[in-house]
């Protein structure tokens, strides 16, 4: 069995010693939101089991929910093949998008041609 320590030194982070976060809804599977961790936010998240994250704008940590009060829950966390990348299974309550919305992509489709027009 890993240790906490083992986990946060499975993620490969960049050059500013970040990874990106993919979060997504853990029952339905539907992205809810691209966030940004450290390894201080991801070893808060993987021992508090709620999401933290690192905001690169404020250059500080926030636990999601604790102003808005819309709370992410940890229900799982994966590294991808290359470990540069964090996928976050959470019980999203209320919007998980800073504008209200359900997710931060609710509206913001682009068109796409169909397959005929390509």
């Amino acid at each position: 069995m890993s240790t906490l320590d083992d986990d946060v030194a499975r993620v490969a982070w960049n050059a500013d010693g970040l990874a990106p976060v993919v979060v997504q809804q853990f029952d339905t599977r539907e992205v809810l939101m691209l966030a940004w961790m450290d390894a201080e936010a991801l070893r808060r998240t993987l021992s508090g089991g709620r999401a933290v994250y690192w905001s690169r704008s404020r250059q500080e940590y926030w636990r999601k929910g604790d102003t808005s009060g819309n709370t992410q829950r940890v229900h799982g966390v994966s590294v991808d093949c290359d470990g540069d990348t964090i996928l976050l299974a959470v019980d999203q309550h209320g919007p998980a998008c800073h504008t209200g919305t359900r997710t931060c992509f609710d509206g913001r489709e682009l068109t796409v041609p169909s397959a005929d027009d390509r």
